[in-house]
């Protein structure tokens, strides 16, 4: 596999850039306030040029020359101290002094992943600050941070997924030993952390990749971003190279635990191997321990979770986005863009449960085509769910949770679902307390290209009504503004406070029951039936092979109600009227002999019920 970027050895520091075009390229290399000194790289037939020097050691500033220009940073740099515009510094990954020899990394049917943005997390939005709240996530019950994306971007703030130094933890969060710190911390207690990467397009500021090697990007796709990575043209063989390069770099250098591939629909590849296949194999062969790879795609295609024996590409999951819209367009009601394709039934919600994504191949009227394939051979843990992520709130005008639309009540319910699901569970930061921050888009591009930015997130939202008119457009925070990023930073004393604290106690019991009960969580030993009680209610009765017990779990999400169950004695472990959970509870009366429940309004109940297939000696 070729490497890329300053790489430091025992005798000194070797570099290598992928340039093709270039006719003639400089290193120049400077130490502390000393005069930069310009060497000599030699040219592959490729179009890589290296060279080793033995006077350049950690911490030394560089750039490069392409004929004769300005000079620029390194495209695979490991750190950029003055900003994605200034030189590269030199870092040396063997001098962090690792203390996890002993991490086995954690499997897949144990994650529970906790999303958050290291800016907007904690303190002053640095890996520090983020480290010093590991403890409370392991206490909460997560085993897996997804740290949304660190690739160096322009500014000071940026939700992440307009990296321009692909390579370069950003200095906005602190410097490379910083991360390395917040990792090795959360392997001492358990939990794995795995980085969000974004293959699919740059940045339109501070990229200069495709500077050293216009082959980067190609004319043969188009993505929302304009051209596509170059994956399957001319050139492309080194493009996978680099990339790959990257994901390894995350793994090897960082121990990162594995990765979130962001918006693989948009990988476009016509190989005979898909990039993500050949990618998601050179990741597992890095490490003997197990890693996690997920991607974000909404094609609902099992061939991406399927073994690589069978012809997939072998993932460890895929973000499951149907779960997440047939319960928003159930409790809040949103019909607008792909909420269309949704009518918010039990129906919809008890074959999303059972399937693991609703759409098969049924025509969408959102996409105008047929979407989805048959998942019956997927296992449901590879399917991951929410009830809010970065984009499900971010991409919304005012960033505006569930939590914020819906009431406590029915955000009790929604949470129980989520938590006590087949699938994989995915928490945004600060949901747990039902955090009052919304999440907004932010960013901080410069002054000519911001503007431009404001205007296309307010032009974006136009086919709403309440923002189709130059007033409502307006109410649109400005994401280039400083206040809409410090809006969408977390308030931590608030988890203290009703009604943040009782939401946080329900998450925190629904994970551990989670945790402790094997039925709750996903391996091939256990398996779901859901059903329909009545139009407003689910019930999702989990088994364990071996187990002597069943857990049922009976959700109602609209309204009051009765209904009956045909499971016979039950006894109740968890509901959300229990007055830790709910600030005014309102009883759910339980009837444990006829299995009769009336609930008062939306809720759930958690049950411990005979097993319906126990194991017979």
């Amino acid at each position: 596999m070729m490497q890329f970027g300053a790489l430091p050895q025992r005798d000194g520091v070797r570099f290598q850039v992928w340039a093709p075009e270039a006719r003639t390229l400089d290193l120049l290399t400077r130490t502390g306030d000393a005069p930069a000194i310009e060497r000599v790289l030699h040219r592959d037939a490729t179009g890589l040029w290296s060279g080793s020097f033995a006077d350049v050691t950690a911490g030394d500033r560089y750039a490069y020359r392409l004929d004769g220009r300005d000079p620029r940073p390194d495209p695979a740099s490991r750190y950029q101290p003055d900003g994605v515009h200034g030189w590269s510094e030199v870092i040396d990954p063997s001098s962090f002094d690792w203390t996890d020899d002993a991490w086995a990394g954690i499997e897949r049917e144990r994650a529970v992943i906790y999303e958050l943005h290291v800016g907007a997390f904690s303190g002053n939005g640095t890996f520090r600050d983020a480290a010093s709240r590991l403890e409370y996530l392991c206490d909460l019950g997560v085993t897996v941070i997804e740290l949304m994306p660190l690739a160096d971007f322009p500014g000071r703030r940026d939700w992440g997924y307009d990296g321009a130094a692909l390579f370069a933890p950003s200095r906005a969060y602190g410097r490379p030993e910083d991360l390395r710190a917040l990792i090795d911390r959360a392997h001492a207690l358990g939990v794995a952390v795995i980085i969000d990467v974004v293959y699919n397009h740059l940045g339109p500021e501070g990229a200069y990749l495709p500077g050293f090697a216009p082959a980067f990007l190609g004319s043969k796709h188009h993505t929302p971003w304009g051209p596509a990575v170059n994956l399957d043209d001319e050139g492309s063989a080194i493009v996978r190279e680099f990339l790959i390069a990257n994901a390894l770099h995350w793994v090897r250098e960082y121990h990162a635990d594995g990765l979130r591939l962001d918006a693989t629909h948009a990988l476009i590849d016509t190989s005979p191997r898909h990039f993500v296949a050949e990618l998601t194999a050179a990741v597992r062969a890095a490490t003997d321990r197990p890693l996690l790879v997920y991607a974000e795609d909404a094609s609902n295609d099992a061939v991406m979770v399927r073994p690589a024996a069978s012809g997939g590409w072998d993932l460890d999951g895929v973000w499951a986005d149907d779960f997440h819209h047939v319960v928003r367009r159930a409790v809040a009601g949103d019909a607008h863009g792909y909420y269309r394709d949704y009518a918010g039934t039990i129906r919809e919600l008890v074959e999303t449960v059972s399937q693991g994504w609703l759409y098969t191949g049924q025509y969408s009227q959102h996409l105008q085509r047929p979407r989805g394939t048959d998942p019956a051979d997927v296992a449901l843990e590879r399917c991951v769910i929410c009830i809010q992520n970065h984009d499900q709130i971010g991409n919304r005008a005012l960033g505006d949770r569930l939590h914020h639309t819906v009431d406590a009540a029915v955000w009790r319910a929604a949470v129980t679902l989520l938590l006590t699901a087949p699938m994989t569970p995915l928490l945004f930061m600060g949901q747990e307390w039902a955090a009052s921050a919304p999440f907004l888009f932010f960013t901080d591009f410069e002054p000519s290209l911001g503007p431009l930015v404001a205007e296309g997130r307010r032009r974006e939202f136009r086919h709403l009504p309440e923002f189709a008119t130059d007033e409502g457009a307006r109410s649109i925070p400005d994401p280039q503004d400083e206040a809409t990023f410090n809006a969408s930073r977390l308030d931590w004393a608030e988890r203290h406070e009703p009604p943040h604290a009782e939401s946080l106690a329900l998450h925190r019991a629904l994970l551990r029951l989670r945790a402790s009960r094997r039925a709750l969580q996903g391996s091939a030993s256990t398996s779901c039936e859901a059903r329909a009680l009545d139009g407003d209610t689910i019930a999702v009765r989990r088994t364990a092979r071996g187990d002597t017990s069943d857990m049922l779990i009976v959700t109602r999400i609209r309204g009051g109600g009765t209904v009956r169950l045909d499971a016979g004695p039950t006894r109740p472990v968890l509901t959300t009227e229990d007055p830790e959970f709910a600030a005014d509870p309102q009883p759910i009366a339980l009837d444990t002999v006829s299995g009769r429940i009336s609930f008062r309004r939306p809720g759930a109940v958690v049950l411990e019920v005979p097993a319906m297939f126990p194991e017979r000696g």
